[in-house]
């Protein structure tokens, strides 16, 4: 073999060993960066693990619903806030309570300032259209509050001409207004209970259509009543905790679990009857 021959297949040799060498590097380099990547992933995960973990829940409650929630020695209470209390407690989760009139809760969870609520709110196919609901955590049903000395409205056919106190966006005012037209009535919006019963007891309003445990509680409470209960119930309805449509999953599940839970230890009767005597 001459002289030039041996050069080129040196230079060859030379040529393939550089690009085998230089793959070698591409090789190297592109697995060190799917290992970090895939590093980098992991500890996404796990951040996210932890700040589910971490998370603090903002959660309202109406602030003027005795026996449900209401304060009390600078302190809120009654059903809805000892049971959320009860389930929290059981599935381990951190939550803010946020009393607040009951018009600003949907909202309030529907544009995601809210993360949940336990408010008395009835479950109603309305409202499932925005709202995601737990299964039902207390049976209820709607009735009439009139003056005490009121003796023209026993039954729903004497509502005709009358005037109804409701609480804004309530199963209490929806019946009011279903029936508006008719009764002819007229019909007065308050943002709470208690005002809308003082509108009754000042006799500025006829009736008053409430949820029958909260009225049976308010009249409890009453050492000289200026009000009452009259007719049947006119329809039952259920108390579900609510959450934003298709968001929190994890929180209405854990609400769920827990609620579960408190039923089958009992706990959730104590709370129940330590407000509603049966």
């Amino acid at each position: 073999m001459g002289k030039e021959s041996l050069e080129n297949t040196f230079l060859e040799k030379t040529y393939i060993l550089g690009r085998m060498f230089s793959m070698m590097k591409k090789l190297i380099a592109v697995t060190m960066v799917v290992a970090t990547l895939g590093t980098a992933m992991i500890g996404c995960g796990n951040n996210k693990e932890a700040d589910t973990a971490n998370k603090k829940y903002i959660i309202a409650t109406d602030s003027k619903f005795a026996p449900f929630a209401f304060e009390k020695d600078g302190k809120y209470t009654g059903i809805d806030v000892e049971i959320l209390e009860a389930v929290a407690k059981s599935e381990n989760f951190k939550y803010e309570l946020k009393p607040m009139d009951f018009s600003g809760i949907i909202p309030g969870v529907v544009s995601n300032q809210l993360d949940g609520a336990i408010a008395g709110m009835s479950i109603t196919d309305e409202r499932k259209k925005t709202l995601d609901f737990s299964d039902s955590y207390f049976e209820s049903g709607l009735s009439m509050v009139v003056s005490k000395d009121n003796t023209t409205i026993t039954k729903l056919d004497d509502l005709k001409g009358k005037v109804f106190s409701v609480k804004k966006g309530t199963a209490g005012s929806k019946f009011a207004e279903d029936n508006k037209e008719k009764y002819g009535a007229t019909i007065k919006y308050f943002e709470d209970s208690p005002s809308m019963f003082q509108e009754v007891t000042n006799k500025n309003a006829d009736v008053a259509f409430e949820d029958y445990p909260v009225i049976g509680y308010k009249l409890s409470l009453d050492k000289e009543p200026t009000l009452k209960m009259v007719g049947d119930k006119m329809e039952k309805n259920y108390y579900g905790f609510a959450v934003n449509k298709g968001k929190n999953q994890d929180l209405l599940k854990k609400f769920n679990d827990g609620l579960k839970k408190i039923k089958d230890s009992g706990e959730y009767d104590k709370i129940v009857n330590k407000y509603i005597k049966k």
